[in-house]
């Protein structure tokens, strides 16, 4: 996994420098040229797919083994996913927390709806722990 990630992190910032480069080229036909690169990233993608769903390639096969030899990855996979969970809950509670407080302000008998707007959006926070909880079981 940190073999593929050193060779993957300098082509994709090789391909975000080339991609800037060209797009500055001709400012015009810039949102054609990133449709187009799009297009293609995304036929690539669906050759890839389809490849997998005929049986040519086998992902399993292709990653060298079913069972991961590093327990860390699992770690990391929970922290990432109680980190993002945890991000997208705050940034919810902060816009559905702003609202319920103006409403609430205007009409105090909307309490009740608007504390379960900001529950909903705590929830987030909650499904990202269930997952963490999840992969650290499997560790």
């Amino acid at each position: 996994m940190i073999a593929s990630l050193l060779v993957a992190a300098p082509v994709a910032f090789g391909v975000g420098v080339g991609t800037v480069i060209w797009l500055r080229r001709l400012p015009r036909r810039a949102v054609r040229r990133l449709v187009a690169l799009n297009g293609a990233a995304c036929i690539a993608a669906l050759a890839i797919l389809g490849a997998m769903a005929l049986g040519v390639v086998d992902p399993a096969q292709a990653a060298g083994s079913t069972v991961s030899a590093n327990p860390g990855a699992a770690f990391i996979g929970a922290g990432i996913a109680i980190a993002g969970s945890t991000l997208g809950a705050a940034i919810a509670v902060a816009y559905t927390g702003a609202a319920a407080l103006a409403a609430i302000s205007e009409k105090p008998e909307l309490f009740g709806r608007a504390m379960v707007i900001v529950g909903l959006a705590e929830g987030i926070a909650i499904y990202g722990l269930v997952i963490a909880i999840v992969l650290i079981g499997k560790a």
